[in-house]
């Protein structure tokens, strides 16, 4: 029989509501932001009802320091039977052979996966090439400014960016073959986060075996096409391929590191022992095995028919958004779009991607600014960058997509007219006028009703309340 709970914990049975009404309020509101605005983010997805029972489980409470079998706590023969079926499912998605491919599930997130994966295959100061920030490419890919060094993978190694040619904005292969010979790099990364194109693999790895070097992927952004088949697989050709889960992958927040196995390779210096030394004890502590449950659910699902769909329609939105925005004579980076994101150059309206973003955020769109080849700064970006993953997980089709398209249009016609009469190009000057102008109210309510009319993945919409300001 079991015995009463004591009084001091009484309230570790009580449900969020009634324990933390705050908190709660804000999931509430946070839930209805979700459901009422046209998530255009495209780093974001909406991931299953599953995926979220499986990662706000149980699972929480466990220690599990180490890999399935050694670990430096007891008590985790379930949380091994789960990582293996984690490691299983992630080879399975990908359609890996585990003869020559494994995979560390344990990383926190993507960027905590890729300085891992740095650490297992560089020592301090080796070479590195990346693609540039305002070309596309990620912070972690050795990103620093003429003046300062930004991202962990510039301050403990050497870097130089490869970057896209500024008239196309296809990536600038023959130059960065060109630059890899002065440089010399002992690790070369392909991947990006705002790179609306598919990559050369096979031109990448003829770059890094003519120095020897080791070629990374970072397919955080498009892990999900791959999957899927939509995208060129990296597998083909790299050492190690990191990915995050929750972008077209859509699943919880987390990374996973994919390494190359060797026939006859000595196991000690084998880039599987390199790579889960680096993810633990080196870089992180325990596993999120909550999280790697639902990660676990997660790669089932990417393993079906029905997600193939879901991959294919991703990129057939992203196509007709393309076509629609480039009807209004707008610009976009390499001119279209092969994946699951545009990235829309916005400096021959004068405009800023900044003000672009704030304006959308008012009439409840939600898209973020970004750098753009030719910017100056990443302070002050020139674009913004439009994803279709997450509002296909909602059900939206190329029509829907070309409504958006229209509605972008329709924002940045107000944008123009804000800036015009606000009579400054300073942003705090542009908000306040925005804030004020009745086109914005009008547009808002417009999009809301557009975006409550669709199903919401992952959670009841019926009984959400409008946030009251």
């Amino acid at each position: 029989m079991t015995k009463p709970v004591e009084a001091y914990n009484a309230f570790l049975n009580t449900p969020l509501s009634e324990a933390d009404p705050e908190v709660a309020q804000i999931i509430e509101h946070e839930k209805y932001r979700q459901f009422a605005e046209l998530e255009l983010i495209a780093s974001e997805n909406f991931t299953s009802q599953a995926v979220m029972e499986a990662n706000g489980s149980a699972l929480t409470n466990k220690y599990s320091e180490g890999l399935p079998g050694a670990r430096y706590y007891g008590g985790n023969e379930y949380v091994d039977q789960l990582e293996r079926l984690c490691q299983e499912r992630a080879l399975s998605a990908f359609k890996l052979d585990s003869n020559e491919w494994g995979v560390n599930v344990q990383p926190y997130s993507g960027s905590t996966a890729n300085f891992a994966a740095l650490t297992a295959l560089l020592k301090p100061f080796d070479r590195l090439m990346g693609l540039d920030l305002p070309s596309g490419g990620h912070l972690t890919h050795g990103y620093q400014t003429d003046k300062k060094k930004i991202s962990s993978s510039s301050i403990y190694f050497q870097s130089m960016p490869y970057r896209v040619d500024m008239e196309t904005g296809i990536i600038d292969y023959d130059r960065l073959e060109e630059n890899a010979q002065l440089f010399r790099p002992q690790l070369l990364i392909c991947g990006a986060s705002a790179y609306p194109r598919d990559w050369d693999y096979a031109r990448m790895r003829k770059v890094a075996d003519n120095h020897s070097a080791y070629l990374l992927c970072d397919m955080a952004h498009i892990s999900g096409l791959v999957a899927a088949g939509e995208q060129e697989s990296p597998f083909k050709y790299c050492d190690i391929v990191t990915t995050t889960t929750h972008k077209t992958l859509r699943g919880p927040r987390a990374g996973l590191i994919f390494y190359r196995k060797r026939e006859g390779e000595d196991k000690k210096e084998s880039l599987e022992a390199r790579v889960n030394q680096a993810v633990f004890p080196s870089c992180q502590g325990g596993p999120h095995n909550n999280t790697i449950a639902g990660i676990a659910v997660a790669l089932k699902q990417a393993n079906t028919p029905e997600f193939v769909e879901y991959a294919k329609q991703v990129r057939a939105n992203t196509q007709a958004l393309a076509r629609k925005l480039t009807s209004y004579n707008y610009r976009l980076s390499s001119g279209g779009s092969e994946n699951h994101l545009v990235l829309w150059d916005l400096k021959p309206l004068g405009l800023t991607g900044s003000k672009i973003e704030k304006v959308c955020e008012l009439v409840n769109i939600t898209l973020n600014k970004n750098s753009v080849c030719g910017d100056k700064s990443a302070v002050t970006p020139g674009g913004v960058r439009i994803g279709t993953a997450a509002l296909t997980s909602r059900g939206f089709k190329e029509e829907d997509f070309e409504r958006i398209g229209e509605l972008l249009h329709r924002t940045v016609e107000i944008s123009l007219e804000v800036q015009n009469q606000c009579g400054s190009k300073m942003l705090k000057d542009f908000l306040a006028a925005a804030t004020k102008s009745d086109k914005i109210a009008e547009l808002q309510k417009e999009v809301e009703a557009f975006a409550t009319s669709f199903p919401m993945p992952g959670f009841d919409s019926a009984n959400l309340k409008k946030p009251q300001h």
